[in-house]
């Protein structure tokens, strides 16, 4: 019986050490993937080396994070599309309308594992999504500017969501800055920055701030970023996109590209392109990805496509 237990006791020790190695993977590369995507221009080949098909429907994704073998995609879920207001009624442009609010846990077969709903009522539009080596962090919005949000962080392993804070804007992406101790947050088309601190006990202590006290404008308007990602020492890597028109009465075509943003300043360190597109003609960087180096190069993961998704594997290696 004791020999039993104490067996027992090892192999639950070994789980554990296997296990926050995985978790732990984001802190010790944010350098390398600042440094790496510094390197990458107009010019960068990017090579298409695998797909993965998602087996299930995947609604319309927003975030994403990769950790270990497994993938973790927000995704809305829009069963009421939101009605634009012929004029502005409270401030709003357009009614909630009405959904569901995804964590999906995907293994690297594409298959879904579990799906945590998060969110309440009208809230149910989650965000961009980070990792910060202990939980991931969700914000979940009306689906509308200038609404309300909440922000939850979720254990990986357990998926048990934990609400942090609320807040009266539409926080579309989230990243936990751990040496400065804050959560910074872009808005709708991430037109504001906001920069949230957390107290000894990783309590928000500024959520009462009104936004026009607390949000700084990004000077960088060249895209709309869609998901970001922390990367060490006050920067942070996002991806987006803009749609444009080569004359007024064209066509338009989108495009993607990722930013390196300085945290402390609001100001973009680095801008690419990313003349990635999927064969409908959707920019690589429509809603999420994630990107992580490997032995001389980087490789990204992108998923633009809604429903019937498909996770996209590139590599790309710098000048």
């Amino acid at each position: 019986m004791f020999a039993d237990l104490k067996l027992a006791t090892t192999i639950a020790a070994l789980m554990v050490v296997v296990a926050f190695p995985a978790l732990s993977q984001t802190a010790d590369t944010g350098d390398t993937i600042s440094e790496r995507v510094k390197t990458l221009d107009r010019g960068t080949v990017w090579k298409a080396v695998g797909q993965i098909q998602l087996s299930f429907p995947t609604f319309h994704p927003q975030g994403m994070v990769k950790i270990g073998d497994f993938f973790y995609i927000t995704s809305v879920e829009i069963t009421k599309p939101t009605t634009k207001y012929d004029t502005s009624q409270g401030g709003y442009d357009r009614d909630t309308g009405e959904g569901k609010g995804h964590l999906f846990k995907v293994d690297s077969n594409g298959n879904l594992v579990e799906d945590v709903i998060l969110g309440e009522g009208s809230i149910y539009h989650p965000g961009g999504i980070d990792f910060d080596g202990k939980a991931i962090f969700v914000p979940v919005a009306e689906y509308r500017p200038n609404s309300v949000s909440i922000i939850y962080k979720v254990d990986p392993q357990t998926m048990k969501p934990q609400e942090v804070f609320r807040y009266r804007d539409h926080l579309g992406g989230v990243v936990h800055d751990s040496e400065k101790k804050t959560l910074n947050a872009v808005s709708w088309g991430s037109r504001r920055f906001y920069a949230f601190t957390l107290d000894e006990n990783g309590q928000v202590t500024n959520a009462d701030v009104d936004r026009g006290q607390l949000a700084t404008l990004n000077p960088a308007h060249y895209i709309d970023y869609q998901d970001c990602k922390y990367l060490g020492h006050s920067e942070m890597l996002c991806g987006g996109l803009t749609n444009y028109q080569v004359k007024k009465d064209g066509p338009k075509f989108a495009l993607g590209g990722l930013e390196i943003i300085n945290l402390a300043s609001g100001h973009p360190v680095y801008q690419i392109p990313v003349q990635l597109w999927t064969e409908s003609g959707l920019p690589m960087t429509q809603n999420p990805f994630w990107i992580e180096p490997t032995d001389n190069s980087l490789m990204a993961y992108f998923a633009p496509e809604d429903d019937k998704s498909t996770i996209y594997i590139y590599e790309a290696q710098g000048r």
